[in-house]
């Protein structure tokens, strides 16, 4: 066995684990940052990130009501002459 060799492997693998490590470190940050920005966000609109889908779902049927009522305020009798 060739020590010399596999000790240059070892210690390549090493390098290579310890930059991938701080890499992670990295992202986790910017991650965790994000998150924080998010949070902050969610608070300027008065909407609590644990009620988040509810919020959605509320916007979505009130997005929903308001193509609803466009379509009815349309004149539908002069669209289907066209």
């Amino acid at each position: 066995m060739e020590y010399e060799k596999e000790l240059s492997i070892l210690k390549e693998n090493l390098e290579k684990a310890k930059t991938l490590k701080y890499k992670a470190e990295a992202r986790l940050e910017q991650l965790k940052k994000q998150e924080e920005d998010l949070i902050n966000e969610l608070k300027e609109l008065d909407v609590n990130p644990e009620d988040l889908d509810l919020e959605i779902e509320k916007l979505t049927n009130e997005i929903d009501e308001l193509f609803q009522k466009s379509n009815e305020l349309l004149p539908k009798d002069i669209l289907e002459k066209k």
